[in-house]
């Protein structure tokens, strides 16, 4: 390393900076990366084949590619799918094959936001993936099953990073106040508990915004009388730019909890305070907004599918018009759904067809359901419309015909509701 990479080096941000090096500094992702893990064993016997890694940002993906390279010893190449295409991608694997056939050298592609990758991109790797000589290891904050080419997918083993705990965030924290090399040990600094709690709730499980906030903290915050930086809860709230919490996290949750249950007991009055008591505890509005969604579906339903209408009206209109405006529109909506019939149908109906589609096993799609036809002498589909809009016919697989997930409740529209599938049959 040269005098140029160490300069580079330590003016890093921090979380650059406190990139872990190995499994054993690693924090977070115990359920891929745990003792005795398939992952963890994979690594360490230098065994793994290609993968992607998806889950939100700052959960730890490309840190988690770059141990890899670390601990195999293997050749490392970093594209970006948003600035890099065909030729980047080919000019690489020509590098890779001569390393793999002179000196049997793998190679590590770690392609950031591989979703953005189009068909010809990714199939321009996938005959090196398939040689060997390159282990492809995609990073993205979408799930690949929707999001990427199946020739990429089907060829990749598939782990889901979850946010950080708050006890990982604060972990890290600590870890990167005490390290005099790499993080902020150098510096005077005393990080109060409160301020640990404040990053760790605000960041939400990513740590790179946790890690951020607080170097900017260490750098900006003048020393004391004792000559300390001293990070307290007020100048965690500056550096990350949120507020805190006026109420601990389990009384947080408590108060949440009675708003949802107000929505679905039908008391407007309790609904509105709770709500504005936690947006006056520093609660994100839209937070409210969002279990307000939920609750329209789930408590409301199909009883008055206005109420859903308005809740997304709601979310809209909070990060359009932000606060105090914003909660005109978010209380119009909460006292439409406290007011609205209620009806648990859609949950219902929702749960049992999960429990099916979960457990039951043939998959066998009914001959006419099918985009092309095998069996020519098999029932013909019916076109609905050419029997007025509606004509009986199986849809379900063999064996689940006859299954009932959604009952009509008799409040609100839904009482008026018919359902075709059992009076038509």
């Amino acid at each position: 390393m040269d005098l140029f990479d160490v300069n580079t080096k330590q003016n890093a941000p921090l979380y650059e900076r406190m990139r872990p090096n190995t499994l054993d500094e690693f924090v977070g992702q115990e359920h891929i990366v745990g003792k005795n893990s398939l992952l963890r064993r994979a690594i360490m016997s230098d065994m793994l084949g290609s993968c992607i890694f998806y889950g939100p940002p700052g959960t730890g993906k490309t840190t988690l590619a770059h141990i890899i390279t670390n601990t195999t010893n293997s050749n490392f190449v970093k594209l970006n799918a948003v600035s890099s295409g065909v030729a980047d991608a080919k000019k690489v694997i020509d590098e890779a094959r001569k390393d793999y056939q002179l000196f049997g050298k793998k190679t590590y592609l770690l392609l950031d936001e591989c979703h953005r990758w189009n068909k010809a991109q990714s199939d321009s790797v996938l005959s090196a993936i398939e040689e060997g000589c390159i282990v492809f290891i995609g990073s993205t904050t979408e799930n690949p099953q929707f999001s990427m080419t199946p020739a990429i997918v089907s060829r990749c083993r598939i782990f889901e990073f979850k946010p950080l705990s708050e006890e990982n965030i604060i972990k890290a924290l600590e870890r990167a106040v005490a390290d005099k090399e790499r993080g902020l040990g150098k510096l005077n600094i005393v990080l109060t508990d409160e301020a640990k709690h404040h990053y760790a709730w605000v960041s939400a499980g990513d740590l790179r915004t946790a890690l951020g906030a607080l170097e900017l903290a260490a750098r900006t915050t003048p020393l004391d009388k004792d000559g300390r930086i001293v990070i307290d809860k007020i100048v965690a709230e500056q550096s990350i730019q949120s507020k805190a919490l006026s109420v601990d996290e389990n009384i947080f949750y408590d108060m949440l909890s009675a708003f949802c249950k107000s929505l679905r007991g039908s008391d407007a009055e309790a609904a509105l305070f709770w709500s504005n008591r936690l947006i006056s505890a520093g609660c994100d509005p839209l937070i409210i907004a969002r279990r307000l969604m939920a609750h329209a579906s789930e408590d409301v339903g199909i009883a008055d599918s206005n109420a859903l209408l308005l809740a997304t009206c709601a979310l809209v209109a909070v990060k359009n018009l932000g606060m105090p405006e914003g909660n005109i529109p978010l209380s119009h909506a909460i006292i439409y759904v406290c007011e609205a019939p209620k009806s648990n149908s859609v949950i219902t109906a929702l749960n049992r067809a999960k429990k099916d589609a979960e457990s039951y096993r043939n998959d066998r799609v009914p001959e006419h359901l099918k985009n092309y036809h095998i069996d020519k002498n098999a029932p013909k589909y019916k076109y609905p419309h050419d029997f007025g809009g509606y004509v009986y016919q199986q849809y379900m697989p063999d064996g689940l015909q006859d299954r009932v997930y959604y009952e009509p409740s008799q409040n609100g529209r839904e009482k008026d509701f018919k359902r075709k599938k059992v009076w038509k049959k």
